[in-house]
């Protein structure tokens, strides 16, 4: 039976109480959903993988886990299996297309045995990085998997140093932007603690409000709640003493990249996303080479805006999904 547990977290003034559960990642094929408690045995290992796959880190697979409905198995010490659901997005959902549900490998490739088990009961291998395929694809194309670039989930990547400084032409026009910005009102940055909580709270409901939708909402509220727990790092931005935005992410890749999982603000304030980009980016220590931006889900105009600050690479992700091979059934 699972042990139960009390916590107490902070939020600005108040202390909160809740209770957790002692579980443990059971072997496949059986799975559980991801839990808070869990994360003291997924951490040390998605923090190790080298890729920088901006999905897999504990808080980044623990924040979204009900709208993919994430559950997790383990084999041995190997890697981790996430199973989940896909969501059609507006369009596929015009065009009748269901929900898929999808598996993950963070740390390494399944035998031959359980890629077949898994592909029996999934649509499709989600979010492949380069370090668990390379050494492994002729393998598991030789088994029957067949494998495709996904574009859409390629993460940006950017150096650390060309967010911080802006140089050169190419960056003319975000540097006016943070020039503007700097002109046109007193603010003061402060790196996040659980004290500014509650002024980050503000500044989501405010964006909210601007935007008339919940897009991640729930996702950004959560983490703001759990911000000690989760370990985020971020700053918030003040003009006028009032709080106007903000970033929140982690270090992956083992400490060489930093990923930006939330960036909210006031629009009312032109140039704040730019800003806190730019103010963010100078404010990370030195060792983080890169920061990774995320994914643009196949969007037009999003990509095209993440495409202006010139990414130095991506981080490629494939898909996988079961050959005529393996549909017939493998045996190891």
């Amino acid at each position: 039976m699972p042990r139960r547990r009390a916590k107490v977290r902070r939020l600005g003034e108040k202390y909160i109480v809740y209770y957790t559960f002692h579980m443990s990642i059971p072997s496949f094929p059986e799975f559980t959903p991801i839990s808070i408690d869990l994360k003291s045995e997924m951490h040390p290992k998605l923090s190790l993988t080298p890729d920088g796959v901006s999905e897999f880190t504990f808080a980044g697979l623990y924040l979204f886990r009900k709208r993919y409905q994430y559950r997790v198995s383990k084999v041995e010490d190997k890697t981790f299996i996430l199973s989940g659901i896909q969501p059609p997005h507006a369009a596929q959902q015009a065009a009748g297309e269901e929900a898929k549900k999808f598996f993950m490998t963070p740390c390494a490739s399944p035998g031959k045995g359980i890629l077949e088990e898994l592909f029996k009961t999934h649509d499709y291998w989600k979010n492949i990085s380069e370090s668990v395929l390379i050494h492994k694809r002729a393998r598991l194309e030789e088994w029957g998997a067949e494998f495709s670039e996904d574009r859409d989930n390629f993460d940006y990547l950017y150096l650390r140093t060309d967010l911080a400084e802006l140089p050169g032409k190419k960056y003319h026009k975000k540097r006016n932007l943070v020039a503007q910005f700097l002109k046109s009102y007193t603010h003061e940055e402060k790196p996040i603690t659980p004290e500014l909580i509650p002024d980050a709270m503000k500044v989501l409901e405010g964006w909210r409000s601007d935007k008339g939708e919940d897009g991640d909402y729930l996702a950004c509220r959560e983490a703001l709640e759990l911000f000690g727990e989760l370990n985020m790092k971020g700053l918030l931005v003040y003009i006028d003493g009032k709080p106007a935005g903000w970033c929140l992410g982690e270090p992956i890749a083992r400490g060489r990249i930093f990923t930006i999982h939330f960036e909210k603000g006031i629009e009312d304030y032109k140039g704040i996303y730019q800003f806190i980009n730019q103010a963010f980016a100078a404010s990370l220590p030195e060792y983080f080479t890169h920061i990774n931006r995320e994914q643009d889900l196949g969007e037009e105009g999003l990509r095209q805006a993440k495409m202006t600050y010139r990414p130095s690479g991506f981080v490629r992700k494939y898909t996988g999904r079961p050959g005529p091979n393996i549909k017939s059934g493998i045996t190891q």
